[in-house]
C-alpha cells in the first residue's frame, strides 16, 4: 500500500485551501493544510512561505481530481471574479496625448502631494504628507492625467 504524501495544491488564499479541504473530508479523504497557520497569523510572509499547501496521499490524487472537475463551484477563478477583471480593463481611459490604452492608476510622480497637504503635514509636525494625489499614467509616453 502506498502511504506517501504530496502537495496536491497550492493556495495564496486560506480560506480557499479551507474550503477544498473542506470538500475532501465530506467526501472521505485524508488531507491536511501545511503552513495554514503562518499564511494566516502573517499573510506579509504568504509568498515567502509557498502559499498554504494542500497535503493528499498519492493513491487519492485520481479520485481528487475526478471529484473537483466534476463540482464546478470550487474552481480556483470564479466567473464572477473575471467578469470584474473585466469592467476594470474596459473602464480604463485612453491617453489623450497618444491615445494608448496602456494606462495605470496610481500614486502620481510629478505633483504627488498638494500645497494643503504639505501645509497641514507642517503645522501638525508631521514631516511626511499623509495623503498623495492619485492620477492616471499612461506607458507609452509617460503623461500623467486624471
Amino acid at each position: 500500500m502506498n502511504d506517501r504524501t504530496v502537495v496536491y495544491s497550492t493556495f495564496y488564499n486560506p480560506m480557499e485551501a479551507n474550503i477544498i479541504k473542506a470538500k475532501l473530508e465530506d467526501s472521505g479523504f485524508a488531507c491536511f493544510l501545511a503552513d495554514e497557520n503562518v499564511a494566516t497569523i502573517q499573510p506579509l510572509y504568504n509568498q515567502a512561505i509557498g502559499g498554504v499547501k494542500l497535503i493528499v496521499f498519492e493513491r487519492d490524487v485520481e479520485a481528487i481530481n475526478a471529484l473537483l472537475a466534476e463540482d464546478n463551484s470550487l474552481s480556483i477563478e470564479s466567473s464572477d471574479e473575471i467578469v470584474d477583471d473585466q469592467k476594470l480593463t474596459e473602464e480604463k481611459p485612453a491617453c489623450p496625448k497618444c491615445g494608448s490604452k496602456d494606462v495605470g492608476f496610481g500614486m502620481a510622480t510629478k505633483k504627488k502631494f498638494s500645497w494643503w497637504v504639505i501645509l497641514t503635514s507642517v503645522l501638525v509636525g508631521v514631516f511626511l504628507p499623509f495623503k498623495g494625489n492619485k492620477s492616471f499614467h499612461c506607458y507609452n509616453c509617460g503623461l500623467e492625467f486624471k
